[in-house]
């Protein structure tokens, strides 16, 4: 898809799509995301991390919100106009929000930062959107502190719960919302991370449930509310192997490789 074209597909669903936070699978979500932050992420206090999109501070999880809380510098980019007006807004009307998100329109394929400005970089679900892939991950390699630490989350080709198939099925029918949309073996992520010049450090997955359930937990969350006591109830079980079988992360529906820059701070 050309740029601008792809701009414009997320500006429309910018201003389109529901608001997603409450849900159950959006909490099991943010749980995930906190997870992550905390076993990968030196102390928060102070860290300047960047976000590569803001769908989840306008629509879903508000992850930079929370990293805020525990003492973050938060910044990140969108594509879309709308999403980032959207995130700087909910980010602003939540309690400990200490600070206001340096928010921008911007695309991590060119990413508008000097070299070597961020001490950590969250990228979960951004650059399967496109082609260029790999020169958005160079962008992010360029723009981490030599020593920094950054968390890079693709669609799992090896989900097995097979959601790769039902969002190229969705697409070919012209019916998934998120447009278009890659997955890759852990394999292959690691290789485009180590091309780009990142040393893997760690290989996790978030998201241990099935995609149909989160797509229909959401909608349920957005158009017919009184579902989501069937919706949740279903959700509960990942919930509670997420939590007391740990084995069963490696194989969620979002993989999570957590890299370093080469060098030292």
């Amino acid at each position: 898809m050309r740029r601008a074209a792809y701009r414009d597909f997320w500006a429309g669903v910018g201003e389109r799509f529901p608001d997603l936070d409450g849900a159950s699978s959006t909490r099991y979500y943010a749980a995930n995301e906190q997870r992550l932050f905390r076993e990968h992420f030196p102390s928060l206090e102070g860290l300047r991390i960047l976000k590569t999109d803001l769908w989840d501070e306008a629509k879903n999880t508000r992850i930079l919100v929370w990293a805020q809380q525990q003492g973050a510098r938060a910044y990140g980019i969108d594509i879309s106009e709308p999403t980032v007006v959207q995130a700087r807004d909910a980010f602003n009307q939540e309690p400990g929000a200490r600070n206001r998100l340096r928010g921008a329109v911007g695309d991590v394929r060119e990413l508008p930062f000097a070299d070597g400005s961020f001490d950590a970089i969250y990228s979960m679900g951004t650059i399967e959107h496109f082609d260029e892939t790999e020169r958005a991950v160079e962008e992010m390699a360029r723009v981490l502190k030599p020593g920094g630490r950054a968390i890079v989350g693709v669609p799992n080709r090896h989900d097995p719960f097979l959601r790769p198939l039902l969002a190229t099925a969705l697409q070919a029918l012209g019916l998934y919302a998120y447009g278009y949309e890659k997955s890759y073996s852990r394999r292959a992520l690691r290789r485009m991370l180590e091309r780009a010049g990142f040393t893997v450090v760690a290989e996790t997955a978030i998201l241990f449930i099935p995609g149909w359930l989160r797509i229909v937990d959401l909608a349920c969350h957005a158009w017919w509310r009184p579902l989501t006591v069937l919706t949740g109830a279903l959700v509960r079980p990942f919930v509670f192997l997420d939590r007391h079988v740990p084995a069963v992360r490696r194989h969620g529906y979002l993989l999570a490789t957590v890299v370093t820059k080469p060098g030292s701070r």
